[in-house]
């Protein structure tokens, strides 16, 4: 599901990766609220109080808002570039990079936290959204702007439409295209807010704090494992079978 990009992307793989990133998404985002109350996935809400205070003249407090809605851009910016940069290297998987980026900044934040009290919490929502931005970015490029997983507002409005379109059978003629985009979405609104809720519990009931991101990291790395491990097993058997071919071709045994 990291693998596969544009045509050789099946509605399967599509499905596999925005559960996963979702469910992630939801649990940074509550984690990121419970902590410090500022939204960490996404800068809508950062971008209006950015122009609030930038109207009331509160230059300094608008600032810490921008640093915000950069850190968003960055990481986005950096998750395109490092692909970018390293898609000719056909035995890489490119996507792997910011994925592991993504686990290193959810894994770093707790593990500091516990032995160095955290001063300076702007710098763990900067932090939390570049990794959102990253995990956007790299998930749109591999989807072919399919998925998006780190926030809902687009995909409420997408879901809305598609679900329009049902009633208009002669305009749209393709419905298992639609309802196949109409599962995804739901799919990606219940796994965020899943992850929200679980994360909420970890964080608030079990008291897990911080330490609630090291699930979301804990996930993202089985999941690398787990296609890594899937890749290399259907490459064997390809190999294997393609030999077998060789062998019964040239009359061998």
């Amino acid at each position: 599901m990291f693998r596969h990009q544009g045509k050789s992307r099946t509605a399967t793989h599509n499905l596999q990766i925005a559960t996963i990133l979702s469910f992630v998404a939801g649990i940074v985002n509550v984690s990121g609220f419970l902590a410090y109350q500022q939204l960490t996935t996404n800068v809508t809400g950062h971008f209006a109080l950015f122009i609030n205070d930038v109207a009331n003249f509160d230059f300094w407090k608008g600032t810490i808002y921008f640093l915000y809605i950069f850190s968003f851009l960055l990481g986005s910016f950096s998750s395109s570039f490092l692909i970018e940069k390293f898609q000719e290297n056909g035995r890489l998987n490119v996507f792997v990079l910011p994925t592991l980026i993504e686990c290193l900044i959810l894994i770093s934040i707790p593990i500091t936290n516990y032995f160095i009290p955290i001063e300076y919490p702007d710098l763990i929502i900067c932090l939390l959204l570049f990794a959102m931005g990253l995990q956007n970015s790299f998930v749109t490029k591999i989807s072919d702007a399919i998925v998006r997983t780190t926030h809902l507002t687009g995909l409420f409005t997408d879901l809305g439409i598609d679900i329009s379109h049902l009633f208009f059978p002669k305009s749209y003629p393709q419905k298992e295209k639609l309802k196949a985009n109409i599962r995804l979405r739901i799919y990606i609104i219940s796994f965020f807010f899943s992850g929200g809720i679980i994360g909420g519990f970890l964080y608030s009931k079990a008291d897990w704090k911080l330490n609630t991101l090291l699930l979301g990291a804990l996930i993202l790395v089985i999941s690398l494992l787990y296609d890594d491990l899937r890749y290399g097993l259907i490459k064997t058997k390809r190999k294997h079978t393609q030999r077998k071919k060789t062998r019964v071709n040239k009359g061998l045994p």
